[in-house]
């Protein structure tokens, strides 16, 4: 993450990265929704963004024997798999209704985090030309 002059564009920046990644995990979720066996994945995006937004200090695991972090990093985050429910005949776990409602709050998320952002950017510009627009 590249803090610069101001650490939460960085620390933003770093959300939507998350949350696209977040996008593209359920994206491919619902894309296998019909292939026998398939689990859904899922980001541990809480734990995740609670790393991101305290500014903790990330590890890397460099070695397939190092232990990880609970939720992993924002640079090599954390999947889980989702267990098939007991009516699913074929072992597949992607619930088409989950995903979709997933995708939607990820959606609204990733706009207000943008808007945000956006809206940060223009006051530092705003505050970086002495008020003259």
């Amino acid at each position: 993450m590249n803090t610069g002059i101001d650490p939460l564009v960085g620390r933003l920046q770093t959300v939507l990265d998350l949350r696209q990644l977040q996008h593209t995990v359920t994206a491919s979720n619902l894309a296998n929704a019909n292939t026998p066996g398939y689990r859904a994945k899922v980001v541990e995006f809480d734990k995740l963004l609670e790393s991101v937004m305290h500014g903790a200090q990330t590890l890397r695991t460099t070695d397939a024997r190092h232990v990880g972090t609970a939720g992993g990093t924002a640079d090599n985050p954390v999947f889980t798999e989702l267990e098939p429910p007991p009516w699913a005949v074929d072992g597949n776990s992607v619930l088409a209704e989950r995903e979709s409602a997933r995708l939607n709050a990820n959606a609204l998320l990733y706009e207000a985090v943008s808007r945000g952002l956006d809206s940060h950017l223009k006051l530092l510009k705003f505050a970086v030309s002495d008020g003259r627009s």
